[in-house]
């Protein structure tokens, strides 16, 4: 039985390496089908495990990506070779071995690890003691574009930060600042503590509100309690704690503390604030199991045909990783077929062509670790870059593909940030396609996918989204779409064999096509003047 399946397995291998062209595919880089579907049905395998971080399924993934890019021909991205290692810190707290607690008025809070606060060491370091004061910061926010700061007139230097989730909301003197109604960067949670360990703060407790969040706060502790969660481990790491605590705690702790939550929350939406120290302090000992695994992105290359313009390039994006393996019993296996074997099989279909049909700038195909772990592989890339950022000309991303069937639009979301935009609408015009139409960007979508890493550094970047409107059958499509949110990071996120790829190989290949635009153009892509992730060109 092992034997006849390795023969299998190699004869996959083979027929993915050397697919089939229609023969009046010519010069053009056409992303074929077959080939796409066969990486996604084996990346959507039990085989593979759920590609988990950290797993044996991860490991067998990396190895399939990387065999796959030498049997197409392209070349390793880092010297000599397709991985980039990613160093990774698996965290998970004890809460039963920590003796962490808040206290207010000289006597602790009567508070419950999960129910009511969550903690962990955000260094990868396994155990905490503290003894420190406690300040809150309003909303946590360093904003120059904005003229704001929250920590104005206080060194924070080993306090613990207590601070608010989300943007300071627009006024009618002011509809649009912090972005409006959508969510900026310094709404979110990740924001807060990168701010922090700016300030040289010892920890970070969030106060979780549903609205403020976008989600309850069984989230958190779905996160948070009695799970291992992942960090980089090395480079600039976090403030030794980062945590939550429920709305309900946080009105005991400052009511404790001889504070109006309420009172300081509004003092907090105006630019005038100042920290205000609590009569407060966190008390004790935090344990955690740690550990520490080695990762890899993946990176293949196809280098650039004009002398000058091969030493920039451009990078496909997409994450390797799902859920893996977890329980005990049942169904184990977080197959992740949508998220994101689709996204990482399309790199491998788009691969294929730009191989064949070269640009005049080089192009990487790059998947990514750890993405479900908090964008991690991309981070580490992005903090070791194997390509210049400088000669970076942009980064596209693809997250779940469309899987239901092709449609008249594409989604770009993110690209109007940058001078992508209007190559985003020239590709979408010559496939006779329209952009999506924007929706305000509530949760903050555009900073939770892997392009991100690459923003913040100064590279125009978005993710392509799948369109909304279908072509075939079109209510039957969405109600399909939309079924799908019920398997999102579920075991029964699987391939299945029915499934229409047109809609999916279309958006790999509208991809593809403004990857060769901005490959092959004159000049690189600026960001638009005075977004917040605006780096000018050296």
């Amino acid at each position: 039985m092992k034997t006849s399946f390795v023969a299998s397995a190699l004869a996959m291998s083979l027929a993915l390496a050397f697919p089939v062209h229609a023969a009046d595919a010519g010069k053009s880089a056409v992303v074929q089908e077959a080939p796409l579907r066969a990486h996604l049905q084996f990346l959507a395998s039990d085989l593979l495990e759920g590609r988990g971080t950290g797993q044996r399924g991860g490991d067998l993934t990396v190895a399939y990506l990387e065999t796959q890019a030498m049997a197409l021909g392209l070349k390793p991205g880092n010297g000599n070779s397709f991985r980039q290692p990613v160093l990774i810190a698996g965290v998970k707290t004890q809460p039963a071995e920590s003796t962490l607690k808040l206290e207010a008025g000289g006597k602790p809070l009567d508070i419950a690890f999960g129910k009511d606060w969550v903690f962990a060491p955000g260094d990868a370091t396994a155990a905490h003691s503290f003894n420190a004061d406690l300040v809150f910061v309003g909303y946590g926010i360093t904003a120059p574009d904005e003229q704001w700061n929250d920590y104005k007139g206080m060194d924070l230097k080993g306090k613990v930060l207590v601070m608010m989730v989300n943007d300071p909301q627009p006024t009618a003197e002011q509809p649009n600042r912090f972005n409006g109604k959508g969510l900026t960067y310094y709404g979110r949670w990740t924001y807060k503590f990168e701010e922090a360990q700016r300030q040289g703060a010892a920890g970070v407790l969030l106060i979780h509100t549903t609205p403020t969040a976008s989600y309850g706060w069984s989230v958190i502790q779905n996160s948070w309690s009695g799970v291992e969660r992942f960090q980089l481990a090395a480079g600039t790491l976090g403030t030794q704690l980062q945590g939550w605590m429920t709305e309900d705690t946080a009105r005991a702790l400052f009511t404790a503390a001889g504070q109006d939550l309420d009172a300081l929350r509004a003092a907090a939406e105006k630019k005038d604030f100042k920290p205000v120290p609590l009569s407060a302090k966190l008390n004790g000992e935090m344990k955690a199991a740690v550990r520490k695994v080695e990762q890899f992105n993946v990176a293949a290359v196809v280098p650039g045909t004009d002398p000058k313009l091969k030493d920039e390039v451009v990078i496909y994006s997409a994450h390797w990783d799902h859920l893996g393996k977890q329980g005990d019993s049942g169904d184990t296996i977080f197959n992740g077929a949508v998220d994101n074997a689709s996204g990482s099989a399309a790199l491998l279909a788009m691969a294929a062509e730009a191989k064949r049909v070269p640009a005049k700038r080089s192009q990487m195909f790059l998947w990514v670790a750890a993405e479900e772990q908090g964008l991690l592989g991309s981070a580490a890339y992005a903090a070791s870059p194997l390509w210049p950022l400088a000669k970076t000309a942009a980064n596209l991303n693809l997250d779940s593909l469309n899987f239901v069937g092709a449609t008249r639009d594409i989604g770009t979301q993110g690209s109007e940030r940058t001078e992508l935009g209007k190559l985003a609408e020239t590709a979408a015009k010559s496939m006779g396609l329209k952009i999506a139409e924007a929706k305000p960007d509530l949760a903050g979508g555009y900073f939770r996918s892997d392009h991100f890493n690459f923003a913040k550094n100064g590279v125009p970047a978005f993710s392509i989204e799948s369109g909304r409107d279908y072509i075939k059958d079109p209510e039957a499509a969405k109600a399909k779409a939309q079924a799908y949110g019920k398997r999102y990071h579920q075991v029964s996120d699987e391939y299945d064999p029915s499934w229409d790829l047109s809609g999916m190989v279309q958006t790999a290949q509208y991809t593809l096509n403004l990857g060769r635009l901005i490959a092959n153009g004159a000049k690189l892509p600026e960001w638009k003047a005075g977004d917040a992730f605006a780096v000018p060109r050296n």
